[in-house]
């Protein structure tokens, strides 16, 4: 009998049974990845950017990066242990060149209460003079149904909806500071979510990997309206999707024991690195070559193609005006 797999594990199969249909032998590489524009060194000196869950995997490795630019980054966690290690590393990383990285803070938010949303958002209008930049990275794949703080199913709460309220909160101080960017970590799993407005808290009926995929989809769409919204702001927002990484997001993926072998296997040879992952969210959030291109979707450094139902500027509108209804926005943009 077929055991159901995950879509973590079904990437797995694929790619190990595209290596051993090749006839390949000897050490497997990983695919080739597209060539990444190189920031310059000092490139976010004074500027001031916020990385939600940079405590781990493509959050940590982002921040990282953009401390070595010399930003000032302020890690967004719901951890503060967790964090305040990972920022101790950074601040302790060596750049190579002998200047110090950037300044690293952290600020607690729980994207699964809107009440530490606003916490959150109402400290950092009140301390900070600028926000730059803004990544909007954390997420939660595939966890059995559960509810957020304020009942809405987690991965929609936290990937959409909890993000959706930040940046709006935010809005204010990122056009003070303008230019800015918002930069949206979704998925090229968006391809198997649909938005059903008669359910959107998937409580008549709940799947946790099409959950996620619906999740990632509202991440599109929300980028699309807010770029139509931000028009003329000199704040843009662009969304992206880092690739299969080896990261602890799939921590609720249940793969059957005998394939956890084929499953690290694979990981290791063909899943890019926390590193590679964060690659595209450091090149929306710091390169001039895309300064001023907003509303678009990005993979490996590069402009991509979207789904139609990803584009569906009706869809875009309706989300957006329900989102703001769930999360209590009085004036949404």
């Amino acid at each position: 009998m077929l055991l159901p797999l995950s879509v973590a594990a079904l990437t797995a199969v694929y790619y190990l049974g595209r290596w051993l249909m090749s006839g390949t032998t000897g050490r497997v590489s990983s695919p080739a990845l597209a060539p990444t524009p190189t920031p310059a060194p000092g490139s976010m000196r004074g500027k001031t950017v916020i990385v939600t869950g940079a405590n781990s995997g493509i959050g940590r490795a982002t921040a990282s990066g953009l401390a070595r630019l010399q930003a000032r980054v302020i890690l967004a966690c719901r951890d503060p242990a967790a964090a305040e290690e990972a920022a101790r590393e950074m601040r302790q990383q060596d750049r190579g060149d002998g200047a110090a990285s950037g300044e690293v803070l952290v600020r607690q938010l729980d994207l699964a209460s809107l009440t530490s949303v606003r916490s959150f958002c109402q400290r950092i209008v009140e301390e900070e003079q600028r926000l730059d930049v803004l990544i909007n990275n954390a997420g939660i794949f595939q966890c059995p149904y559960m509810k957020t703080e304020d009942s809405f199913e987690m991965q929609f709460g936290v990937n959409h909806l909890g993000h959706f309220l930040l940046t709006n909160l935010l809005l204010d101080l990122l056009k003070r500071s303008a230019p800015s960017r918002v930069v949206v970590v979704s998925s090229k799993l968006y391809k198997y979510g649909e938005i059903n407005f008669d359910d959107l808290n998937s409580e008549k009926s709940y799947n946790k990997s099409f959950g996620y995929s619906r999740s990632k989809l509202a991440n599109i769409l929300f980028t699309r309206e807010l770029a139509k919204r931000l028009d003329g702001t000199g704040v843009t927002v662009n969304v992206l999707h880092p690739g299969i990484v080896r990261t602890n997001l799939g921590r609720h993926i249940s793969i059957p024991l005998l394939g956890q072998p084929i499953f690290k296997f694979v990981s290791w040879a063909f899943f890019k690195t926390p590193e590679q992952g964060a690659e595209t969210s450091l090149y929306l959030a710091t390169s001039p070559d895309v300064e001023g291109v907003s509303g678009e979707y990005f993979g490996d450094c590069k402009q991509e193609e979207l789904l139609p139902k990803a584009m569906d500027d009706a869809v875009a509108k309706m989300l957006w005006d329900e989102s703001a209804k769930m999360v209590g926005l009085k004036s949404p943009l």
